[in-house]
């Protein structure tokens, strides 16, 4: 294995990564290259909704691994058709588009809407997006994002996108005169500190859109399939979005994006408007199908918001403890705590303990544990929380 020197590494400095080699996975526990044992609470980011390895996507894989891999999308893949025929029945949406990432389903967003406006005589098509959003990396997801530390050093950024204060009922009524082209919005924002969207301002935010014949779209690479408790937000929220975006937790871990939207809208794209060579490709295709059945299957959202109790509850009593835990935020299992100090200081702490957790902003502790996470494991991350409150209580609280 090729080891790093602290003078020299072949891979771009663009992570600040913590020292930890995982080499193995299965459901909620990881090991390292030396094989300790590491309790993981971030899931891949939101990603390994159904735990690391889960047997019925890696039986699926295994099977579509000896009959084809890849053929691009120039011909019929029926994997594909498969997928997109279960993500429209179990939506609002009709068509959908498959890419590789969330930042290409929030691009694929952004085209869909200048498309649209285009083919309606609309040459400007704004776009409304939130202070603190996330949307991705790619240039227009970062100018779409609504944080400038996202933004610094990438200048100029493009043109077309207005942020206004998230969850402020009064910049509402301003979007009205602004008759963008569509609103872009997370109804949990994840990287922005894990702060829910006010109901009713959503649904302030949703008839502004309706009366004004304004697209609203909603980022759900982060909140999507299962992870805050229903299939997708949105649905708790009770809205019909135009656009809805997904990834991350789409695949088990296997790298796909989706872009879906209503009939309508979807048809201001035409061949050769765009692509993506590995979008839906078989294998991707096969992931997706295989995790969407087994979150869609009787019981398991259930099962799953039984134990985001239980860890509620228990972050609760944490709070009763320490006071340094100034606020508990979240839907499901996707959950923050605001805390007094330094959250990449308690997430350090946190490794010490054999613990994975991640930070979401400078003093936000961020909790993404498996769907599948079992009472006995959300046990273990008590036991182990506890030691790592205490010690951080020690070092930073006196």
């Amino acid at each position: 294995m090729f080891k790093t020197t602290s003078n020299y590494s072949p891979i771009m400095n663009t992570y600040s990564r913590l020292p930890l080699s995982i080499q193995k996975g299965k459901g909620t526990l990881v090991w390292s290259d030396d094989n300790e044992e590491y309790l993981d609470f971030t899931s891949g980011i939101a990603t390994c909704n159904l735990g690391h390895c889960p047997s019925e996507v890696e039986k699926a894989l295994t099977e579509q691994l000896s009959q084809i891999w890849h053929t691009s999308n120039l011909y019929h893949v029926p994997k594909q058709e498969e997928l997109a025929c279960l993500l429209t029945e179990k939506t609002c949406f009709d068509q959908v588009f498959f890419c590789n990432s969330g930042a290409e389903a929030n691009e694929a967003a952004i085209k869909l809407v200048r498309a649209f406006a285009n083919k309606n005589g609309d040459k400007q098509a704004n776009m409304v997006t939130f202070q603190q959003s996330f949307h991705g990396r790619t240039l227009a997801t970062v100018a779409a994002t609504g944080q400038e530390k996202i933004k610094s050093g990438f200048e100029p950024m493009p043109e077309g996108f207005i942020h206004l204060p998230y969850n402020d009922f009064d910049s509402l009524e301003t979007i009205k005169d602004m008759a963008p082209t569509a609103v872009m919005l997370e109804l949990l924002q994840g990287e922005g500190g894990v702060v829910p969207a006010n109901p009713d301002w959503v649904k302030r935010l949703s008839d502004i859109c309706k009366e004004n014949g304004i697209l609203l779209i909603v980022d759900e690479v982060q909140t999507g399939m299962g992870r805050t408790g229903s299939l997708f937000l949105y649905e708790q929220y009770h809205l019909e979005p135009d656009i809805m975006t997904l990834a991350k937790g789409l695949g088990s871990g296997f790298p796909i994006g989706a872009m879906l939207a209503k009939e309508e809208v979807a048809l201001a794209f035409f061949p050769g408007m765009h692509g993506s060579t590995f979008g839906g490709n078989p294998l991707a295709s096969t992931a997706g199908m295989t995790t969407l059945n087994v979150i869609c299957e009787p019981e398991f959202l259930n099962k799953t918001g039984e134990q985001s109790r239980l860890l509620l509850s228990e972050l609760e009593r944490f709070q009763e403890e320490f006071s340094f835990i100034k606020e508990i935020r979240g839907i499901g299992m996707l959950l923050g705590l605001e805390i007094s100090g330094n959250a990449v200081d308690l997430v350090k702490l946190a490794l010490e303990e054999k613990l994975l957790i991640l930070t979401a902003g400078p003093n936000v502790v961020r909790l993404l544990p498996p769907l599948t996470v079992s009472e006995e494991e959300v046990n273990s991350f008590v036991q182990k929380f506890t030691k790592v409150l205490q010690k951080f209580r020690e070092v930073h609280h006196g």
